[in-house]
């Protein structure tokens, strides 16, 4: 049926307005309500999409009576609070990243969904892109063996947060692609982080994470670095792939380079016997599309079918954990923290 999903989106501000052009564009979806505080960007919406009615109370726009369900871009500390009104009204939730400001509010949304029957689904939005998807089918086919290392590079200039520092601001969309492809929490992390600039929340932070098994991780994000990058590489046994999301025609490559260390017998043990391998590098094809387009096709499938979501808000927790954990870890100035 064609526009079956009546939708309220709060939040016009960054994020909010692709979400509004994704489910207008959808025709599964009616785009009945459009929210923000600022009553000139909720009437500016509202003139672009005829149709939609602006609202600058979220509590109104989230309890309409005509609208089943609530996608929320507005601050991190407001998460909770609209995301559980909403499904106590029986709406169902999609919340941009992060689901919430802490576990036990992010595991409350979880157990309020469940009970009410509702689809609860945050927009890690990274991973219903094209190349996220193939580097989890390449790692999952176990081409670069076992993985042995990841690192991620997400730094730019500027887009400050007022209400969340740079990790719970970046490191989400790692977190999120890592978990994904990883497929297991860290069971420690540690966390260096600063501000500048005269403000409070820190603007540039090193994450380290130990997963077991050999496999350790670091993220860099910073909101002070003059260029943009944004570029995660995962090392196996095998290969190394490098993912760079700035490049629009190689987004992937695969490296066929190894480093194997030869068994040294008791006249050798002084010396470290290491071959080194490198051989074809290769970029797999993509498919194009806008990633926020199957998020909101992926929302809607979940509405009407039951379905899990992918992102669903298990996902959205382990995250939250990780980010619980980073700010524990920067209070004490890097201090190891187990999750």
């Amino acid at each position: 049926m064609t526009g079956t999903t009546r939708v309220a989106v709060l939040g016009l501000g960054y994020w909010g307005p692709n979400l509004v052009r994704n489910f207008h564009g959808n025709e599964r979806a009616r785009l009945r309500v459009v929210c923000d505080a600022r009553p000139e960007r909720a009437a500016a919406a509202a003139r672009a999409y005829p149709g939609s009615e602006p609202l600058t109370d979220a509590q109104a726009a989230v309890a309409h009576p005509e609208v089943d369900a609530v996608v929320l871009a507005t601050p991190v500390d407001t998460h909770f609070p609209l995301a559980k009104a909403a499904i106590a009204a029986g709406k169902h939730v999609l919340v941009e990243k992060p689901l919430a400001a802490c576990r036990e509010h992010a595991e409350e949304l979880i157990e309020l969904a469940r009970r009410a029957g509702v689809v609860l689904m945050v927009d890690h939005v990274f991973l219903y892109t094209p190349a996220v998807r193939k580097i989890k089918e390449i790692v999952d086919r176990g081409d670069l063996g076992p993985l042995t290392f990841i690192n991620s590079v997400r730094v730019n200039l500027g887009q400050f947060q007022n209400d969340v520092n740079v990790v719970w601001d970046l490191a989400p969309h790692d977190l999120a692609i890592v978990d994904y492809v990883v497929g297991r929490l860290p069971r420690s992390i540690s966390v260096f982080g600063a501000a500048h600039k005269d403000r409070q929340l820190e603007d540039v932070a090193y994450v380290n994470l130990d997963f077991g098994e050999g496999l350790i991780a670091g993220f860099h994000v910073s909101w002070l670095s003059p260029i943009k990058v944004r570029q995660l590489t995962i090392g196996g046994a095998d290969r190394c792939l490098v993912y760079n999301d700035v490049d629009p025609v190689e987004k992937i490559k695969v490296y066929d380079s190894s480093v194997q260390v030869r068994p040294a017998n008791l006249e050798d043990r002084r010396r470290l016997l290491v071959d080194y391998r490198s051989g074809d590098v290769w970029s797999p094809h993509l498919d194009r599309g806008e990633a926020l387009q199957e998020v909101v096709a992926h929302f809607l499938d979940c509405i009407e079918s039951g379905a899990t979501p992918l992102t669903d808000g298990e996902a959205g927790l382990r995250v939250v954990r990780i980010l619980e954990a980073a700010q524990q870890s920067i209070k004490a100035q890097g201090g190891r923290i187990t999750l």
